[in-house]
C-alpha cells in the first residue's frame, strides 16, 4: 500500500513541494461534468465531497443533473424536497438542504422534470437569490448533467473550477474532448480553471496516457491548455458501494479509489488556484448566460 501511495503522490502530485496559495474571497464552487453519461461523474462528486468534509471543510453537494438525478441514490437518501420546489417558489433553498451522515450537506435535484432543464429568466432570478444563502459553505460541489445541454453550460460557466471526468473508453474520450471544445468555445468572457480527471483506469500510466492524449489534442486544435487533475482506479469496491448505496471512501477508506480521491483533494488544496470570488460572482456569471 505504501508503494502504491508513493506512486500516486509522484504521478498526481501531493502539493507539499509546491508554492502554495490558499484560495480566498469566499466559497469555492466546483462543477463536475462529463461529455457522456456512465463515466462515474456522480460517484466522483459524492466521494470528493466527503473527502473534503473529512479534512474539515463545510461542504454542500448539489445534484444539478437536471433530469437524471441519482446522487440521492448513491447516498441512500430519499429527499422530500428538491430544486423543483425552489424554482416553483414553494420552498427556500435552506428548507431543502439535507444533512447527511457523512458530514456533508446535500441538495437534491428533480428527476424527470422537463421544465427544470429549461428555466426562464424569472425562475433563474429566484433560483439565484436562493443560491446566495449557501455562501457559508467552504466548498460547493455541483454535479452537473452529462453532455452539452444549455443547463449544463449554465452551471459550468459560472463555477470557479471545472472538472471534466472521462474514462479510457474511446467514446468517453471523444465525448470528453467534445465537452471541452464546447466549454472553451462557448465561455470566452473569462479565464477558465479547467481540469481533466480520468476515472476507471487500471494503472497510473493509463490515466496519464489518456489525459495526455486529450490535453495534446485540445492544445493543438483548440489552442487551450488543460490541466491534468489525476485519476481514479477501476476497482470492485466502487460497484460494491453503489449496490450498497454507501460511498466507497466510507465503505473502504484504504481502497485504491479512496486513496486516489484523497490525493486528488490534497492536490487541489495545495496547488495554486485562481482566487475565488464567492457565491455572488457565481450567480452573476450564472444569470449572464440566460439574459
Amino acid at each position: 500500500m505504501e508503494e502504491q501511495a508513493s506512486e500516486l503522490r509522484a504521478l498526481m502530485g501531493n502539493g507539499r513541494n509546491q508554492d502554495t496559495k490558499k484560495s480566498s474571497g469566499g466559497t469555492r464552487i466546483i462543477a463536475v461534468t462529463s461529455g457522456k453519461g456512465g463515466v462515474g461523474k456522480s460517484n466522483i462528486s459524492v466521494n470528493l465531497a466527503i473527502a473534503y468534509a473529512q479534512i474539515g471543510k463545510k461542504v454542500i453537494l448539489v445534484d444539478a443533473d437536471l433530469g437524471m438525478a441519482n446522487v440521492n441514490v448513491l447516498l441512500n437518501i430519499v429527499p422530500h424536497y428538491n430544486l423543483m420546489q425552489v424554482i416553483n417558489k414553494q420552498k427556500t433553498m435552506q428548507q431543502i438542504i439535507l444533512d447527511t451522515e457523512y458530514g456533508i450537506k446535500f441538495i437534491a435535484s428533480a428527476n424527470g422534470f422537463s421544465k427544470i432543464a429549461n428555466l426562464n429568466v424569472d425562475e433563474l432570478d429566484y433560483f439565484a437569490k436562493q443560491f446566495c444563502s449557501l455562501d457559508n459553505a467552504d466548498i460547493i460541489i455541483i454535479d452537473t448533467g452529462a453532455g452539452i445541454a444549455q443547463n449544463v453550460l449554465q452551471f459550468v460557466s459560472a463555477a470557479d473550477e471545472i472538472f471534466v471526468v472521462t474514462t479510457p473508453e474511446p467514446t468517453a474520450i471523444t465525448d470528453a474532448y467534445g465537452m471541452i471544445k464546447m466549454i472553451t468555445t462557448e465561455i470566452i468572457d473569462r479565464e477558465l480553471n479547467l481540469k481533466l480527471l480520468v476515472n476507471r483506469v487500471h494503472s497510473a500510466e493509463e490515466g496519464k496516457r489518456i489525459a495526455d492524449r486529450i490535453i495534446n489534442i485540445a492544445g493543438q486544435f483548440l489552442n487551450y491548455k488543460i490541466d491534468y487533475l489525476g485519476f481514479v482506479y477501476d476497482d470492485p469496491v466502487v460497484s460494491a458501494g453503489v449496490l450498497r448505496q454507501k460511498p466507497f471512501i466510507v465503505m473502504n477508506p484504504a481502497s485504491r479509489p479512496s486513496v486516489c480521491i484523497k490525493h486528488l483533494v490534497n492536490k487541489i488544496e495545495n496547488t495554486e488556484v485562481v482566487e475565488n470570488e464567492g457565491v455572488a460572482s457565481f450567480l452573476k456569471r450564472f444569470l449572464s448566460r440566460k439574459k
